[in-house]
Parts: structure tokens; sequence; C-alpha cells
């Protein structure tokens, strides 16, 4: 198993700071890096500058695509940045959005499975060279001929291109078979071990639905880790990200996105508990204290550096990438180090299982 580090802009961290925890990283053994797009610094830039000041590979997880880009604009980026990699750059699609009224928001149907077969597809035909006609839903169909950035039909008009690949976001199982059909890789989120088994027969099954071997489509995850010896103000931190995934939004359906990825993983009367308390005004740091630590510690860890490698090595099992996503319960670039330093790969792959069954 692969292992990386996710930095992102949540953590209050200039850009060369940034710089300089990716440097970091690279000289504590880790193989990769990766942030989410979306926020300030731009990620497509963090990335660039990643790949001149390290060897180490960068990804992007994930892209909203349909709520930012068109695939033409998608294309150009990751090319770019396969170029100045040298062919170590990912790039990680994702809906960046569900249910009616966030298709409505972008002027796209709701159909998630449709729509990403579509920006898979045409983004990955644009990186190998080809001449790529606009499907009918991203392009708007209807709506007269191609849509504001992404004409009928476009390449990039370069060929013997690095390679970029590919990777969807994928949460349910009919998105999980859409990535192993065709994408090159699968991005989790906040899966339990047990999950992760059941995420990966699901990619298999798509895999030879479009006739790609076992193994084909890897999967890659990020983990949330809090590392910090003050354990109540480390689970705060940590508990707040969980939380604002996991608790479903007013009038959203409970089986929907996260909320119901996290029922399917057994913690539904949970967070209807949860989402009670907040209907009655209850604010975060309330919530939090009141959720059980089963559900926190089922996705991610808390508290101080010693068992850290031990959890994260069990939370990760069937991963074939683990991103160690940092969380901080304190500003400043100090707590994202030492992070790091808790949680290198040596340590990872060093620990054993029954320290985490402790734990």
């Amino acid at each position: 198993m692969m292992i990386g580090v996710g930095l992102d802009a949540r953590l209050g961290l200039p850009f060369d700071q940034l710089r300089a925890a990716a440097r970091e990283a690279g000289r504590l053994g880790f193989e990769s890096v990766w942030t989410p797009a979306g926020g300030v610094p731009d990620a497509f830039h963090v990335c660039a500058a990643w790949s001149q000041d390290t060897s180490l590979r960068t990804g992007i997880s994930v892209v909203p695509a349909a709520r930012m880009w068109t695939p033409l604009g998608l294309a150009a980026q990751a090319a770019t940045l396969a170029q100045l990699s040298s062919g170590r750059f990912v790039l990680g699609l994702g809906t960046g959005g569900y249910g009616p009224g966030f298709w409505a928001s972008v002027g796209l149907p709701d159909r998630p499975i449709a729509v990403m077969r579509e920006y898979v597809t045409e983004v990955r035909g644009l990186l190998v060279g080809q001449q790529v006609t606009a499907g009918p839903i991203v392009a708007r169909a209807g709506l007269g001929p191609g849509a504001p950035g992404w004409p009928r039909s476009a390449s990039l008009g370069l060929g013997c291109l690095p390679p970029a690949p590919v990777y969807l976001a994928a949460l349910g199982p009919q998105m999980l078979r859409l990535a192993g059909e065709i994408a090159d890789g699968a991005l989790l989120n906040w899966a339990t071990p047990e999950r992760i088994a059941v995420s990966r027969e699901q990619i298999e099954a798509g895999a030879a639905r479009a006739g790609r071997g076992p193994g084909a489509v890897p999967m890659t995850m990020y983990i949330r880790v809090c590392v910090d010896d003050d354990v109540a103000a480390a689970r705060q931190a940590f508990g707040s990200q969980v939380l604002g995934y996991a608790m479903g939004r007013p009038g959203t359906p409970q089986g929907a996105g996260y909320r119901g990825l996290f029922a399917q993983m057994g913690f539904d009367a949970e967070l209807t508990e949860l989402e009670q308390r907040r209907d009655r005004g209850a604010a975060m740091p309330e919530l939090v204290a009141a959720a059980p630590d089963q559900l926190l510690q089922a996705v991610g860890y808390y508290g101080p550096a010693g068992p850290a490698p031990a959890v994260f090595a069990r939370l990760s099992a069937g991963l074939d990438e683990a991103i160690v996503r940092i969380v901080t319960a304190r500003p400043g670039p100090e707590p994202v180090g030492e992070a790091m330093a808790a949680l290198t790969p040596s340590l990872i792959r060093d620990a054993k299982p029954d320290e985490a069954a402790r734990s």
C-alpha cells in the first residue's frame, strides 16, 4: 500500500508554508501529496508548485467537476500539470454535490451517474490526444450546439502527452461500479474497513463489465487524523469535520450523500439523535460533545501521537493508497509537521494490528 499526505486550505497555511510542508513530507518518506479543490490557494497551482519542489506524486481529491469546470478546461489544466510533473499528477473528479436542488443550480439534470460518465470519458479522451465530441448532458442538450467554454467537438491539439490518470470519487454502488468501468482509479471517503471491502467488490464488478482485470482500478482514500496531546481539542476539531459530512442537511433525503453512507455503516440512529439536537438549536461544539466515540473513531483518529500509526494501519486495510489527511486543533505549521512525523509511512507499515485494538 502506498501512503500519501493530504494538505489543504482549511489548515490555514499560506502558500509558502504549504510548499514547505510538502518538502517535509518528501523528507519523511511520503509517496504522494494531495489537496482538495475549491479553496485558495487554487489546487492546480498548489500541485504545480509541489511538483517543482519535490519528486512526489501530486493529486487533487477532488475537483467538484459539475460545479466548477467544463471537461475541456479540466483536461487543459491536467495536461499542463502532467507536463510540469513528468507524469506525476492525478486528477480526481467528483460531482461537487447531490440532490435535485444541486443539479438544478448547475443547469444539469439529476442524473449523477450519466453526468460523471460523460465527464470522465471526455476528460480521459482529451488527455490521450483524442478529438472528443461533447455528450448531450454535459453540453446541456437542447440549448444549442456546445456550451460556454465547451464546443461541440474539441481536442487539446497535442499528442504524446505524459499520462494524467483520472480518478472518480465514488460512494454508492452505482458510482463505484462506474469507477471500475471507466476511471483510472477510485477515490473513497469516510469509509470503514468493512465499507472499503464492499466498495472493492463493486469496483471490481464494474471493471469486469468493461473487460478489465482484477485490481485494474486502484482505490485511494483520505483518512482524517488530528494528532494532539490535548485530546479534548483534538476531538472537537476532528469531530466537527466528521459531523459536517455525516449529518444530513435539513430537507435532504436521509439516504443521500454522506448521510446515507454513514447510515449504511451503522450510524443512522446516532445521527438522527444528533440532527434532532441540531434542529433544536444545538451548535457544533455541543453536537461533537454528544457524538459517540464509536462514530468518530470508526473513520479516523484523534489524540496523541503514540497510537496513531496502528489505528491508521487498521483503518486503511484494503486500500491501494491511503492518504493521511491532516486536521489540526491549533493554528500554524507546527501541528501539521507533528502529524506528519507521527504518521510516517515507515511507522504505519511497522505498526502491529494488536496495537490498534488496544488503542
